[in-house]
């Protein structure tokens, strides 16, 4: 008798699955999109009050028809890339980077691109001793009301408040297997169960994923991404967050800048907002 070939059935990832998929060593870098999708790139270096932070680059590129100004988070392709990247955990002076840059930006009208890859902003004793929570949060107040359109896309690990300083847009991709969260699905096990063992579970409890945060309206859509995750087909990659960058990118562009900022603020007053329905003696209430 003749065998039937089996149809391939999908295999369905957990949350586990995405987070390693998204910390992939060989899964593309912020630099790696900017190549690929801009011409005439020109890296701006340092925050004018303590230095530069490698883990985090940016500059003025060409996008297309249009100026754009380029910010994002960088993990290093080796090992010595990555002690001076930091494994792409910002200092504070990177975060301040980011601000200059932005403002730039804003002076002249240009939109902002911002690509977010980080396990979390550095946590060591010399970061808070320079301001990395205020650094955090006054790039979180400066994006807030940022008069020039921002596009933020999430490529891997968006970790916390170090991945939450340059996600505040007007849109927010991310990639089929990237991931954003409060905290690591490691450090939340340890917290929660005192078994980082555990991380597993805590990646499925902290809804982390694109199609988690879709679901919840956090995000504006999920970026598809190859069979296999983003490193086994580069390019590919690459063109598709590309395409989609551009299609947001001009949806904004086109908004009036006073639509622009309302929408953008209420945006963000629409998350966390929930109904809670109570029953009492037969009848509901909201």
């Amino acid at each position: 008798m003749e065998q039937l070939d089996t149809p391939h059935v999908p295999v369905e990832l957990t949350p586990w699955d995405r987070v390693q998929l998204a910390r992939h060593p060989q899964r593309p870098h912020s630099l790696d999109y900017i190549f690929a999708l801009c011409e005439d790139f020109v890296e701006l270096h340092g925050d004018r009050r303590f230095g530069d932070d490698a883990a985090i680059v940016g500059g003025m590129a060409s996008f297309g028809n249009r100026t754009v100004m380029v910010i994002g988070h960088q993990k290093g392709n080796d090992t010595r890339e990555n002690m001076k990247r930091n494994f792409g955990m910002p200092h504070p002076e990177g975060y301040r980077k980011a601000q200059r840059l932005m403002r730039h930006a804003e002076k002249f009208g240009i939109p902002v691109l911002c690509f977010v890859d980080t396990p979390a902003a550095d946590p060591n004793k010399e970061s808070e001793e320079r301001g990395q929570g205020n650094a955090i949060a006054e790039s979180i107040q400066l994006m807030t009301v940022l008069k020039t359109p921002i596009v933020v896309t999430v490529i891997g690990e968006g970790g916390s408040g170090g991945a939450l300083a340059l996600s505040v847009g007007d849109r927010i991709l991310m990639q089929e297997n990237s991931i954003y969260s409060v905290a690591s699905p490691e450090a939340t096990a340890s917290i929660l169960w005192r078994d980082a063992a555990r991380a597993p579970d805590a990646a499925r409890a902290l809804k982390l994923t694109a199609q988690d945060l879709y679901t919840l309206e956090i995000i504006d859509e999920i970026i598809p991404e190859v069979p296999g995750g983003a490193h086994t087909d580069r390019l590919a990659t690459m063109d598709t967050v590309g395409k989609r960058i551009a299609a947001h990118l001009e949806d904004v562009c086109a908004l009036d800048l006073e639509v622009l900022m309302r929408q953008r603020y209420d945006k963000y007053r629409r998350i966390g907002q929930y109904e809670e329905q109570q029953s009492f003696a037969g009848r509901s209430f909201l």
